[in-house]
């Protein structure tokens, strides 16, 4: 969108006098400053500068200890580039605003490496190169919650005021009694632009799922999952409840878990998975061997957070272990079945937690790494992957953020800068929650031990 286009689009909007001109974190959190709409070539041309370190920050939006951004730099500021997206309505404020998607270079005109959407681009123009297209969906799992209380509770149905007390896996009554929350919701993304496809009423009370159409560019894929998880939240509230992307928000219920599915086209639109059956291609396979190769190593893009591992337990719907297989919902990566044509890759190891930059850059730089190196899996699973005998991933966040650091293909997917500052990041969330001591410690220690 060029200035002249984005002052065309606001000129038709008169009631937006704002704009919010966001980056986003590691966390995936958007950071950045409200300015008024009379600024608007600024923030199209690149004129807007924040500190670099805003990529970096901490969970709780503080700055990483130690940090060479901070403290051996100044804490300097970079220069904001328009990624190109164009502005969006933002119509679950109290007054309508607009949102304008961001990402960070460095004072010497190069891209800052440390920005999550930087290294997603890093990965997209390597496919370029080879001729490549990635072409990806993605699902989304999400609680609404009853924002009333301090600890999550399912929320009451606007139809009957009686709060949800049962899974409703696939209920259509559930559907409808959230339909005006969800009809804003797809109203919303439309104005965004985001391909919001099917929802449907997932396993846990008030779960739900919404799909996005496939798109034949990662960065828009993942531009929508950020955009998506905002809105939600935002129209939750707007309607009296609160939403949560948490993996794990309750203990005995499923988790929300952010599946991805890709295939890749060549120049002509070849799906180059499709072989005409249902095994895939040779090179389908080098891509499934990469991501079993880079899986534990990158465990920290898929569950980045304590409350990550919650999720990832055997028998919770959610994947433990390093296994592919056809149709199979068991296993980290699933061949779905149907048609040759739509032959592709279902990853089901992230959370609804992660960071989509992150978590699409993992994926595809390890399925990359996999055909590059002519890469070949060892035998898909039949059955139940959970009793299975097979490599774990980490099962705790310690032991991924190591695997992250140590990583020898993390270096070759992510930049140095960026493995660094995610390390850093996670460490110093994780020295917090281990000074934090529990309510359910205290009731189990307190008087007994």
């Amino acid at each position: 969108m060029s200035d002249n286009k984005a002052e065309a689009w606001l000129a038709q909007r008169p009631e937006i006098d704002s704009i919010f001109a966001c980056v986003c974190d590691l966390n995936g959190t958007m950071r950045g400053k409200r300015v008024p709409v009379d600024q608007v070539s600024k923030v199209v041309e690149g004129g807007l500068r924040m500190p670099l370190s805003i990529v970096g920050m901490d969970i709780w939006g503080e700055d990483v200890e130690n940090s060479e951004l901070v403290f051996e730099t100044g804490d300097s500021d970079g220069l904001c580039d328009f990624t190109g997206r164009p502005l969006m309505p933002i119509t679950w404020t109290s007054r309508p605003t607009a949102l304008a998607m961001l990402w960070m270079r460095q004072e010497d005109g190069t891209p800052f490496p440390g920005d999550p959407r930087r290294a997603l681009a890093r990965v997209a123009e390597q496919y370029k190169k080879r001729g490549l297209t990635p072409v990806v969906a993605t699902e989304l799992e999400f609680y609404l919650v009853d924002p009333s209380e301090d600890h999550p509770q399912a929320p009451c149905s606007p139809v009957t005021g009686k709060r949800l007390d049962s899974d409703g896996a696939l209920s259509l009554d559930e559907l409808q009694h959230f339909d005006e929350f969800l009809n804003e919701v797809y109203d919303a993304c439309e104005l965004q632009g985001i391909p919001a496809d099917a929802a449907i009423s997932e396993n846990g009370a008030g779960q739900f799922e919404i799909n996005m159409r496939h798109v034949a560019d990662p960065l828009r894929a993942a531009d929508d999952a950020v955009l998506f998880k905002r809105l939600v939240r935002g129209i939750a509230r707007k309607h009296g409840f609160a939403a949560t992307f948490m993996a794990k928000p309750y203990g005995d219920l499923s988790g929300s878990g952010f599946h991805v599915h890709f295939s890749l086209v060549d120049e002509d639109g070849v799906n180059v998975f499709d072989n005409g059956g249902d095994e895939g291609t040779p090179l389908m396979l080098n891509a499934v061997a990469g991501l079993l190769a880079t899986m534990q190593q990158n465990t920290l893009t898929f569950a980045p957070h304590e409350n990550s591992y919650r999720r990832l337990l055997p028998g919770a719907h959610a994947p433990t272990n390093v296994a592919w297989g056809y149709e199979n919902r068991t296993a980290a990566i699933r061949i779905p079945g149907g048609a040759p044509k739509a032959r592709r890759i279902e990853h089901r190891v992230a959370g609804a937690d992660a960071n989509p930059y992150l978590v699409l850059a993992s994926i595809l730089g390890g399925a990359l790494l996999g055909i590059e190196r002519d890469m070949q899996p060892a035998a898909p699973i039949t059955g139940d992957a959970y009793s299975m005998k097979l490599d774990n991933l980490p099962l705790d966040w310690a032991t991924a953020i190591d695997a992250f650091r140590k990583g020898p293909d993390v270096p070759e997917i992510f930049s140095r800068r960026l493995q660094t500052m995610l390390v850093e990041c996670k460490m110093q969330e994780l020295r917090k929650f281990a000074r934090h001591v529990t309510n359910f410690e205290y009731d189990s220690y307190l008087e007994v031990v």
